[in-house]
């Protein structure tokens, strides 16, 4: 079972997303270039948005998860601090043990070379288990205490955190929708039932590069010029963004639970999520440069769709980029060839979707499907997945 859900939203003067070079991003499609938001650029926001409201546990993505967030608890707590140095040290040469991850972690600084994500139950799992290292005996009982115990967990992860009274997402709500990829013994592993598409541009790519001054409020009469001058690009356009979700894998996810069975799951942690997910979709900006060109817009078009097939995108739609009439909203543009898409489709594969349904500002040409308010729209698809609430 898939929800898919279908964006289009206008963006004014902005920069987005940026490159390495400090350009907006952009890629070539149907033989035209187009402006690009990057699907990581994308679900960083959804994140930080859904942070703010999720009643699950979040997770903490980061290099400095030993030092900054284990060792400042542990410290804090009273714990001698070169004790607790020793114990993450053997922490973490337990969690990841393979070959490749030989040097994972600084050994002066406990920095690990590359971010991983951990969820606040991994982290207080490991607090308590660092605490209860200590009262072992010295520091080389302890050392020898913690390994035994990450032995033990390997075996069965998710039962040492019920044991330790954490039943809820190991890997945070984070995990459990975008996934978790670790090269580690103990740390599973999360396939994220999440699928997010780089949205771009429904019309070709249209810049212009923005040449600004800084003025020196303290220059004298005849000093002249600007105290700083710099360029920078800006676009605007209507983007097209697609998300599928494996709705089955993100019941698993939270719940523990064989993907078959998913329907047999309480679903309520599921069902919230993704209506936070779908809210941040329609609502978020993935914008840079805040401060210059308030990049603030919320979708006006957004089709959701409830089915057991394969997912398909309707990127598809622009692959010959929209041109803009005259006497014709450019939105309405975008809308009625995303509506001509689909009927292509569906007149050539039929129509496996269980439940559609709409909302957007716009004429939606397909006769059959009404738009609503977004709010009636995403309980309409919540209630055919996971039934009334």
């Amino acid at each position: 079972m898939f929800l898919q859900i279908h964006s289009l939203t206008s963006y004014h003067a902005s920069l987005l997303n940026r490159d390495d070079a400090g350009l907006a991003k952009r890629i070539p499609f149907g033989g035209a270039e187009r402006l690009r938001v990057s699907s990581q650029c994308q679900k960083r926001h959804w994140r930080v948005w859904m942070m703010e409201r999720a009643r699950l546990p979040s997770g903490i993505r980061s290099r400095y998860f030993f030092s900054r967030e284990l060792k400042s608890r542990l410290v804090e707590n009273g714990m001698d601090d070169a004790l607790v140095h020793g114990l993450l040290l053997e922490l973490a040469k337990n969690l990841f043990t393979s070959k490749e991850n030989k040097d994972v972690i600084d050994k002066e600084t406990l920095q690990m070379k590359q971010p991983v994500l951990f969820g606040r139950p991994e982290a207080d799992y490991f607090v308590g288990l660092v605490r209860q290292a200590a009262t072992q005996g010295d520091e080389d009982a302890a050392k020898k205490w913690l390994a035994e115990q990450i032995k033990a967990a390997r075996k069965n992860f998710k039962a040492m955190l019920r044991q330790a009274g954490i039943d809820s997402p190991a890997a945070g709500f984070e995990g459990a929708l975008f996934g978790r990829f670790v090269t580690s013994d103990l740390l599973a592993r999360v396939d994220a039932p999440v699928h997010v598409a780089h949205a771009f541009t429904t019309h070709a790519l249209d810049t212009e590069v923005d040449f600004f001054t800084v003025v020196d409020d303290l220059a004298g009469d005849d000093e002249t010029g600007a105290a700083h001058a710099n360029d920078t690009e800006l676009g605007a356009g209507i983007f097209y963004g697609y998300v599928a979700v494996d709705v089955p894998l993100l019941v698993s996810n939270l719940t523990g639970c064989d993907r078959k069975e998913w329907r047999e799951q309480a679903t309520g942690d599921a069902r919230e999520l993704l209506d936070q997910l779908i809210h941040a979709i329609a609502t978020v900006t993935p914008g840079a440069k805040l401060g210059a060109t308030a990049p603030y817009a919320r979708a006006e078009h957004l089709v959701l769709e409830v089915g057991d097939g394969q997912p398909r995108s309707l990127a598809n739609a622009y692959l010959q980029p929209v041109r803009f009439e005259r006497d014709t909203h450019p939105m309405a543009q975008s809308v009625t060839a995303m509506a001509g898409h689909l009927d292509a489709l569906t007149g050539m594969y039929g129509d496996d979707v269980r439940r559609r349904e709409i909302a957007g500002l716009h004429p939606w040409p397909r006769q059959d499907e009404t738009p609503r308010p977004l709010d009636e729209a995403i309980a309409a698809v919540l209630d055919e997945l996971f039934g009334g609430a």
